[in-house]
C-alpha cells in the first residue's frame, strides 16, 4: 500500500510540474481559446496545400505559395519585433487575431463558391502573413507576460504541446472533410475558431499581466535589437540554428503533400494523417520538454542533432505504416528543437528587447521559408519528396554541428590561462536556467 500511495504521489508531483503554468488563470484561459483557434489553423494549412495541389498539380507552385505567406515575415519581421515592444502586445492581438479571420473566411467563400483562382490564394496568403509578422512576436512575448519567468519555459513547452495536439486533430479531420464535403468547409471553420482565441483575449484579467513597460518610439531600434543579438552568443547561434533549419528542415507543407500522393499514393487522408502523426509525437515530446530540462544552447544542440537523425528515417521509410511511424518521432524532436530554442532566447532577452529577439527567431522560423519553400519544391519536383526530408536532415546536422563548434570554442577559451570570461560571451550552458526541473539523467 505504502508502494501505491508512493506511485500516486510521484504521479501527482509529475503532473503538477508538467502543468505547472496551467494553475495561472490567465494561460488557462488563453490555452483554451488558442486550443479552439489552433485546430482551425492547421485545417485551414492542410486544405490550402491540397487546393494548390489541386489547382496545379506542381511542387514548385505549392512552395511559392507556401513562399508568399511567410515572405512579409522575411521583409518585415524585425520592425514587426519594434511595434510588440511599442504597444500593448495583448490590444494588438486581439485586432490581428480578428484580421485573420476575416481572411479565412473570404478564402472560404471562394473555394464553397468554386470560384477560387490561384492568384487569389497567394494574395490571401501574403496578406495572412503580413498579420503573421506583427501578431508572432506579440503573441510569443505576451506568454512572459501572462505566466511570468519561473513558469515561462513550462508554458512554452505546453504552447507546443497545443499547437500540435492541434496538428494531430485539424489535418486527420482536415483530410476527411476534403476527401467527404471538399475543402471550402475547412476554411470556413478556421474563420468561426478565431471568435475563441479573441474572446478569450478580451476576457483576460488584466490585474494579473505582468506587461513589459513599451520601449516607446526612438530612432534605430531596430538597428540596436541586431546589434544586441549580435553581441550577445547565447542568442545569435539558437537563431543561426534556427535560420538553417527554418530553411530547410520545416518545409513540411511543401514535401508531405508530394510524399502522400506521389510517393505512397494515399491521396488527402493520407496527407492528413501524415501531419496527425507528427502531431501526435509532437504532443509525447512536448510534454516531456515541460516535466523536464533545461534551457540553453547545450540543449537546444542535442535536439537539433536528434531532428537530424529522426528525418533521416522519415526519408527512408519504406512503406506508409513506417513513415508515420517515423513522422511522430520527428514531430517529438521538433517540439523539443522549438521550446527549448524559444525558452533559451525569451530568457536570456532584457524585457525591452524580447519582442525584437522574438521577431529574430520568427524571421527564423518562418521567413526563411520564401527561400527555402522553392528550393525545397524545386528538390521534390527534380529528386522526389525523400529528397526533400533528406535536405532537411542534412540541414539540422549542420545546424548541431555550429553549435558544438561555439561550445569547443567556449571550452577552449576556459582551458587558456589568464582568460577572463566576460558576462558578454558568457556561454550559453553557463546561462542555462535551473526552474526547479531535474534532468532525467
Amino acid at each position: 500500500m505504502r508502494q501505491i500511495g508512493n506511485s500516486v504521489d510521484r504521479a501527482g508531483r509529475t503532473a503538477r510540474t508538467t502543468f505547472a503554468s496551467l494553475a495561472i488563470p490567465n494561460y488557462r484561459r488563453y490555452v483554451g481559446g488558442q486550443a479552439i483557434s489552433l485546430i482551425g489553423t492547421w485545417m485551414q494549412t492542410t486544405a490550402q496545400s491540397w487546393l494548390i495541389l489541386t489547382l496545379t498539380h506542381s511542387s514548385i507552385d505549392l512552395g511559392l505559395i507556401v513562399a508568399l505567406q511567410t515572405l512579409p515575415v522575411l521583409l518585415l519581421g524585425a520592425y514587426g519585433g519594434v511595434v510588440a515592444d511599442r504597444v500593448d502586445k495583448r490590444k494588438l492581438m486581439i485586432l490581428l487575431q480578428s484580421l485573420m479571420g476575416l481572411q479565412a473566411l473570404v478564402l472560404g467563400i471562394l473555394v464553397t463558391t468554386h470560384v477560387v483562382q490561384v492568384w487569389e490564394v497567394g494574395l490571401l496568403a501574403v496578406l495572412l502573413g503580413l498579420n503573421n509578422t506583427f501578431e508572432n512576436p506579440a503573441r510569443q512575448a505576451f506568454i512572459l507576460e501572462m505566466v511570468g519567468p519561473r513558469d515561462l519555459r513550462n508554458a512554452v513547452s505546453l504552447n507546443s504541446v497545443l499547437v500540435n495536439v492541434a496538428r494531430a486533430v485539424g489535418p486527420a479531420v482536415a483530410g476527411l472533410l476534403i476527401a467527404s464535403v471538399g475543402d471550402g468547409i475547412c476554411f470556413l471553420l478556421n474563420a468561426l475558431s478565431f471568435v475563441a482565441v479573441v474572446f478569450s483575449l478580451a476576457t483576460m484579467d488584466r490585474s494579473k499581466l505582468q506587461p513589459s513597460v513599451p520601449s516607446g518610439r526612438a530612432r534605430g531600434q531596430l538597428r540596436a535589437g541586431v546589434r544586441y543579438v549580435a553581441h550577445s552568443p547565447d542568442l545569435g547561434v539558437p537563431l543561426l540554428m534556427m535560420v538553417l533549419i527554418g530553411t530547410f528542415a520545416y518545409e513540411f507543407q511543401v514535401v508531405l503533400p508530394v510524399l502522400a500522393d506521389q510517393t505512397f499514393h494515399g491521396g488527402p487522408t493520407a496527407y492528413g494523417f501524415m501531419l496527425a502523426s507528427m502531431g501526435v509525437g509532437a504532443v509525447a515530446g512536448g510534454l516531456v520538454t515541460a516535466a523536464r530540462g533545461h534551457t540553453g544552447l547545450r540543449p537546444v544542440t542535442l535536439a537539433a542533432s536528434a531532428f537530424a537523425v529522426v528525418l533521416l528515417f522519415a526519408a527512408g521509410a519504406p512503406s506508409l505504416l513506417f513513415e508515420y511511424l517515423a513522422l511522430a518521432a520527428v514531430g517529438w524532436a521538433s517540439v523539443s528543437f522549438i521550446a527549448r530554442g524559444n525558452s533559451t532566447l525569451q530568457l536570456g532577452a532584457a524585457p525591452s528587447m524580447r519582442g525584437r529577439v522574438m521577431a529574430l527567431w520568427a524571421i527564423a522560423f518562418q521567413g526563411t521559408t520564401p527561400i527555402g519553400g522553392p528550393l525545397i519544391g524545386l528538390i521534390v519536383a527534380g529528386e522526389g519528396a525523400r529528397a526533400g526530408l533528406l535536405t532537411g536532415a542534412v540541414s539540422c546536422a549542420a545546424a548541431a554541428g555550429l553549435a558544438m563548434v561555439f561550445i569547443n570554442r567556449l571550452k577552449s577559451s576556459r582551458a587558456t590561462p589568464g582568460t577572463q570570461e566576460t558576462e558578454e560571451t558568457a556561454g550559453p550552458e553557463e546561462a542555462e536556467v535551473d526552474l526547479g526541473v531535474v534532468d532525467p539523467e
